[in-house]
């Protein structure tokens, strides 16, 4: 598909790991890599393990300095995490307050640059502390090098944040 790729619905589900497609990295001259997973192939297994609330796993996909920008965060939460560790304190309480349970809409976007995908996707499920149905629309413009995700830039919307997210995302982090 030249600049856009259809996914259809998918909900949490014993789907294995993403298959091996060959890809262009930026390491090579060209060379197809036939173990290194596709950002589009990355970013559907990291779906997967965020339903599964495997977080551990999921920011394993990550670079060890990955980069993630919230362009939109509003004050008091972080506007940039830098390196995996700051990426891991700030995920590891997630499933604590939003219990993500559907990606009914995703939409991945091939760009110009291989190793770079844009994501629209829709996310819902449930806020633990209420029980209130949760709902949110992304827009993220990934990179990934030699299979890790090394940059995640996520345009989400501050308004539907949870209030009961807002005093555990109230400090900045910062890479150890």
């Amino acid at each position: 598909m030249p600049h856009g790729e259809h996914s259809t619905p998918f909900a949490r589900s014993a789907t294995p790991a993403p298959t091996r497609t060959p890809t262009r990295t930026p390491a090579t001259t060209g060379a197809l890599s036939p173990t290194t997973p596709t950002p589009a192939d990355l970013y559907r297994h990291g779906l997967r393990l965020l339903l599964d609330k495997d977080m551990d796993a999921w920011v394993a996909l990550c670079d060890e300095q990955v980069i993630f920008e919230f362009p939109f965060a509003p004050d008091g939460c972080p506007k940039r995490l830098e390196g995996r560790p700051a990426l891991a304190a700030y995920l590891k309480d997630y499933p604590d307050h939003i219990d993500l349970q559907a990606f009914p809409a995703l939409k991945i976007h091939h760009t110009d640059a291989p190793d770079t995908v844009v994501v629209e996707m829709r996310a819902t499920g449930r806020i633990v502390a209420t029980g209130a149905p949760y709902e949110m629309p992304y827009i993220a413009v990934v990179t990934v090098l030699d299979g890790r995700i090394t940059h995640y830039r996520d345009y989400w919307n501050p308004l539907a944040l949870p209030a009961s997210m807002g005093t555990a995302k109230s400090a900045p982090l910062q890479a150890s």
